[in-house]
Formats: C-alpha cells, sequence, structure tokens
C-alpha cells in the first residue's frame, strides 16, 4: 500500500522565505548601485583610488570600473527579477553575487574599506537565496 504525503507550510514559514527573497533583492540592487557608482569613479580616474604598485593581480583601473560597471547594473537588474520571486533570479542572483565577491576581492586594493563592504553585502545576498526554500 502506498502513501502520499502532502508537506505543507505554515503561513509564518512562506512569510519568512518571502521576506528574505526580499531582503536578498533590496541587498542585491543596493550594492548593484554601490558597484554602479564605484565603476563610474574608476572609469573617470578618479583620485580615491589608491594606488598599489606591488599587487599580484594588478589591472588597469579603468578596466576595473568596466567590470564594476557590468556587475552592477546585472545586480540590479536582476534584483528586478527576484521581487517577483522568479527561480531563474534566484540562481542567477547567487552567481552574480558570487562573481561580484570574486571581483571586490581581486580590487581590495584599490578601495579596500568599499571592497569589504560590498563583499559582506553580497555575501549575505547569497545567504538571503539560498536559505530559502523552494517553491512549489
Amino acid at each position: 500500500m502506498a502513501t502520499t504525503t502532502t508537506h505543507r507550510h505554515s503561513g509564518t514559514a512562506e512569510a519568512t522565505a518571502g521576506g528574505l527573497t526580499v531582503f536578498a533583492a533590496v541587498l542585491l540592487f543596493i550594492a548593484g548601485v554601490l558597484d554602479l557608482f564605484r565603476g563610474i569613479m574608476a572609469i573617470a580616474n578618479d583620485d580615491v583610488f589608491v594606488n598599489t604598485p606591488n599587487y599580484v593581480f594588478k589591472f588597469d583601473l579603468t578596466s576595473w570600473g568596466w567590470i564594476q560597471l557590468v556587475l552592477g547594473v546585472i545586480a540590479m537588474s536582476v534584483s528586478a527579477g527576484l521581487f517577483t520571486r522568479a527561480t531563474w533570479a534566484r540562481v542567477v542572483g547567487v552567481g552574480i553575487a558570487g562573481l561580484a565577491i570574486i571581483a571586490n576581492f581581486l580590487s581590495i586594493p584599490y578601495y579596500p574599506v568599499w571592497s569589504l563592504t560590498l563583499i559582506a553585502m553580497y555575501a549575505f545576498v547569497i545567504w538571503g537565496l539560498c536559505v530559502v526554500r523552494r517553491e512549489r
């Protein structure tokens, strides 16, 4: 005799899951805006960046600017998909947050405090998107 069980989630669990998705969407949007501004500053060769002559991952500041700008725009557009609770947006959100963490790690010598702040923000985005169960 086969039995089937249906899992029913309480209203509290569904509200918590929705709240974490919204939290991740808002944080991803804010971090994307910060990356966008950072990219614009780097493209303009602003003087706020630290000059580090002996860094292993040394790239041109303008190249970093374009990388940060593109990652910021993608992060902001993925956050719009997260507000609709789309599964593709959760998957892409984790991926783009991971890439942004790597990019911010590699650009620590150019702007250390901002890089570490964005790494923490993107880590919270990954946590918020991964801890929520998939909707049925």
